[in-house]
């Protein structure tokens, strides 16, 4: 009689110890070195025998995502509009909400024959790379205050073969590594947004705090990326950014305030406001930023 455990076993016992079956049959397929999307393969194999140590593996695997660490952080990657992108614990998480964004840049940057785009604070290169790799023509360039951060940007550009410069810039002027008068048709940014003493925030401690939370309403860095971009912007150019699904009206009225044009909002998959942007003026309107908004 074989006693094997098979891999429908390994499965069955990932769920019975509380994990969703999506995850457990990620987590398992990274531990038997195939792709994450080969559900159908697993399913073909489920009696298969599984490899020697591989339920044990799954078990440690599983006790660290139950203990709050992301799916992505224990494969060490994560799909993103297309991508595989590596990822750790220097940079977010990227989420499917965030695809959004890529959707509204590319539909801008159809207009342009050589746009020059501007990512603000890219962690592992998500919106970058997407956007360089779905619009050729784009001068895409792309910053980060984590050289940890950075780190993983280049690496998943190079393995990608993807052409994005990559700057290190700091969290109180997110425009400090830009050269004076540098102009780009396009600004985006997926910048941290939750406010300090939010109760969801403790549920994201194995990712960056310092990519996710913004002082005392969650708009600290939103209002310094707004109240700085307009120097930086082409006549004509957008400004794209994400934000907190409560957010929205308040990302208007700062992009209102600085004097942006054409504002509107997009909707996320699950249909919050979650991306709201505005267009610089051309030459012949002028406007006046705000003073800056203490931190």
């Amino acid at each position: 009689m074989n006693n094997a455990i098979t891999l429908d076993d390994t499965l069955s016992a990932a769920c019975a110890a509380g994990l969703p079956l999506h995850e457990a049959r990620m987590l398992l397929l990274h531990l038997l070195g195939r792709a994450g999307h080969e559900r159908a393969w697993l399913l073909a194999h489920g009696s298969d025998a599984a490899p020697a140590g591989v339920p044990e593996a799954l078990r440690r695997l599983i006790e660290r995502r139950l203990a709050g660490k992301p799916v992505a952080y224990l494969t060490g990657k994560k799909a993103f509009y297309g991508l595989e992108l590596q990822v750790n614990e220097h940079t977010l998480d990227p989420r499917p909400d965030t695809e959004t964004l890529v959707d509204w840049a590319l539909e801008l940057l159809r207009q342009a024959d050589v746009p020059a785009v501007l990512d603000l604070g890219c962690g592992s290169g998500a919106i970058a790379l997407a956007i360089a790799a779905h619009c050729a023509a784009a001068r895409v360039a792309a910053t980060d205050a984590s050289e940890g951060a950075l780190a993983v940007a280049r690496a998943n550009a190079q393995r990608l073969g993807l052409n994005v410069q990559f700057l290190q810039g700091n969290w109180h002027n997110w425009f400090a590594p830009l050269a004076a008068g540098e102009c780009f048709d396009l600004i985006v940014s997926n910048p941290p947004y939750i406010a300090e003493s939010d109760p969801h925030l403790p549920a994201l401690h194995c990712e960056p705090r310092c990519a996710l939370a913004s002082g005392a309403d969650g708009l600290r860095d939103i209002r310094r990326i707004v109240q700085g971009a307009a120097p930086h912007l082409a006549p004509g150019g957008w400004l794209l950014l994400e934000h907190g699904w409560q957010q929205g009206q308040a990302v208007r009225a700062l992009l209102r305030a600085a004097g942006f044009a054409h504002i509107s909002t997009r909707s996320d998959l699950g249909g919050n406001e979650r991306t709201s942007g505005g267009q610089r003026p051309t030459p012949q309107t002028t406007f006046a930023l705000p003073h800056p908004t203490p931190a």
